[in-house]
């Protein structure tokens, strides 16, 4: 597929779409493919972050239950640790495409985000 790009006629004061060049598609093949392939690193630093944001949000909890010599309970714990286990645990692109699914308000919906 030829792409066309907008230019600016200096005689007719007027933008005007033309097609790409050769070489200007040629590029723009490469720097789309070369988005499209690095895909899954974007998507696995955008879990990384999110996991990081869940462990923060949480951290008190277990800071609080030291300090008063009290228990977590093992689910918390078991969730915590399905977070640290991300990165092995899921590994593919549809891996990746699933924790990251959203509902229509926004909100994640795979269950290895819910606490």
């Amino acid at each position: 597929m030829v792409e066309t790009k907008l230019i600016f006629n200096g005689v007719t004061g007027k933008q005007e779409e033309v097609n790409f060049t050769t070489e200007e598609q040629t590029v723009r093949d490469a720097d789309v493919k070369a988005w499209n392939d690095e895909k899954p690193t974007r998507q696995l630093a955008e879990i990384k972050e999110i996991r990081k944001q869940k462990f923060l949000e949480t951290d008190w909890k277990v800071t609080s239950a030291k300090e008063q010599g009290t228990n977590l309970s093992t689910s918390f714990k078991n969730w915590r640790q399905g977070l640290r286990d991300i990165p092995s645990t899921y590994t593919s692109e549809s891996d990746y495409d699933k924790l990251l699914a959203r509902d229509d308000d926004g909100n994640l919906t795979h269950s290895v985000w819910s606490e």
